[in-house]
């Protein structure tokens, strides 16, 4: 049986995925199973990536899922003692898995998940620790207002110390324990689903954890994508499900993106501001919608 089993989402980019791979082949000693979720690959990189890497397990999903359905297919079938969630846009120039494997087992038995530091590529801190996501705190982040790089009780803490929730990009946590929660919640399509798991896992009497002397990089994307339109709608409507749709939250969302959809209305017509008046005009709709994030998404999508 292996030590730990690797699940990596990959959305038809081996150009990232292989990098990616590669590192983590190099840098962990620890025995390991990986499993790779071809999400929507074409016929030709699908062959590449088993030619390439004869030793990763892939699991084909060739039908419209969101992040926690894709990871959820691999995960269900994991071997190992621990689950190591990973993003593909990301590197390791250090043995990640090794050192937060050993931290785990040193750590309480209440202790069922870790997470390292995540650096973007500039060397700047994404998220080294996470406090829990109120909805205070979603109205402050909605404006911008939140800076997860500010020391706190929760975050920003030299070693290993006790956190609340997690970051999606990467964490190491018990298998026995991510099967008892039920894996993630497939409700979500394009996040909060690691925050949900860290909430639900504090609920359930389990401590999370971050070590900041392991550290791994995140390509993480700032640019605005082509389907924002059906992207933003999706990601509101999860967060919605999530803090109990409270109808203070959906009103407020609905008022701030009609300012939005006002101001890119003035706006030159560039193909970007028409966009963005779109996403906010969709996002409008799902204030008080009862869709799924699923339902949600492919609609905006297809117009």
């Amino acid at each position: 049986m292996p030590e730990v089993s690797i699940v990596i989402v990959c959305m038809n980019r081996p150009d990232i995925l292989f990098p990616c791979l590669e590192s983590i082949k190099v840098q962990n000693t620890v025995t390991c199973e990986c499993w790779v979720v071809a999400y929507l690959f074409s016929p030709g990189n699908l062959q590449e990536l088993k030619e390439k890497f004869p030793w990763v397990k892939v699991v084909e999903s060739n039908e419209l899922r969101g992040f926690s359905e894709n990871n959820n297919l691999a995960l269900t079938q994991a071997q190992g003692k621990y689950c190591f969630i990973l993003n593909d846009d990301t590197l390791m120039a250090m043995p990640v898995i090794d050192a937060l494997v050993r931290d785990l087992e040193k750590l309480p038995e209440h202790a069922a998940a870790i997470s390292p530091c995540i650096c973007f590529a500039d060397g700047r801190v994404q998220t080294c620790g996470r406090a829990p996501w109120t909805v205070w705190r979603y109205v402050k982040h909605y404006l911008h207002m939140v800076d997860e790089t500010r020391p706190s009780l929760w975050s920003m803490k030299p070693g290993l110390f006790r956190t609340y929730t997690l970051n999606g990009a990467c964490f190491l946590i018990k298998t026995e324990v991510f099967r008892k929660v039920d894996w993630f919640d497939e409700r979500f399509f394009f996040t909060p689903e690691d925050i949900a798991l860290g909430h639900k896992l504090n609920d359930a009497g389990y401590s999370v954890w971050t070590d900041a002397d392991v550290d791994i990089t995140h390509f993480a994307g700032g640019s605005v994508s082509a389907i924002e339109a059906a992207i933003k709608p999706a990601r509101v409507r999860g967060s919605l499900l999530f803090y109990g749709e409270p109808i203070g939250l959906k009103c407020f969302i609905w008022c701030f993106e009609a300012l939005r959809v006002c101001k890119y209305a003035f706006l030159p017509r560039s193909p970007r501001n028409i966009l963005m008046r779109k996403t906010a005009q969709n996002v409008m709709q799902t204030a008080f919608s009862n869709a799924t994030p699923k339902e949600l998404f492919i609609r905006y999508r297809n117009e």
